[in-house]
């Protein structure tokens, strides 16, 4: 069964007609070209889909599209404004925060939805805000450098 939904995502509604089966993650990548969420095991298990809805992170792989209706969701692809690179991007790519990049997106949601709740974390809730983002580069050293150096960018 189809139904036609609105989502508000990134600040921008879409209205998108979908089944009532289909995913977040589905309708982001096939439905409105965002393919910057990663599809990665479909489980819920890798963190590679993450979004923030509502202020919390979530796997979208998770969540069906029906279920996203009236909510506020932010992907990758609107943490930048414009060509300015949130802190976190431009910390991922000053401490080498990333190496294939896969897992990427992902951990920066993850670890928008932890600054924007804690904007001065400890190393150890950075690792626990992270624990649901399976990478398999980069050993999570350098994420976790790169997620406490935006911390003291976006305190000053």
């Amino acid at each position: 069964m189809r139904q036609t939904i609105e989502l508000k995502i990134n600040g921008e509604f879409h209205e998108v007609a979908v089944d009532s089966q289909k995913t977040l993650l589905e309708v982001l990548r096939e439905d409105l070209d965002l393919t910057g969420t990663k599809a990665g095991c479909g489980a819920g298990e890798c963190g590679s889909c993450t979004v923030i809805m509502d202020g919390k992170a979530v796997l979208s792989c998770l969540v069906l599209a029906v279920n996203a209706e009236g909510k506020e969701i932010l992907t990758i692809e609107g943490l930048a404004r414009g060509d300015e690179l949130h802190p976190l991007q431009e910390s991922f790519i000053e401490k080498w925060g990333f190496q294939c990049g896969f897992c990427t997106p992902g951990m920066l949601m993850s670890a928008k939805a932890l600054l924007d709740e804690n904007p001065n974390p400890t190393e150890e809730e950075v690792k626990e805000a992270i624990a649901s983002n399976l990478c398999r580069c980069t050993g999570y050293t350098k994420p976790v450098e790169a997620i406490l150096d935006a911390a003291k960018k976006l305190s000053e």
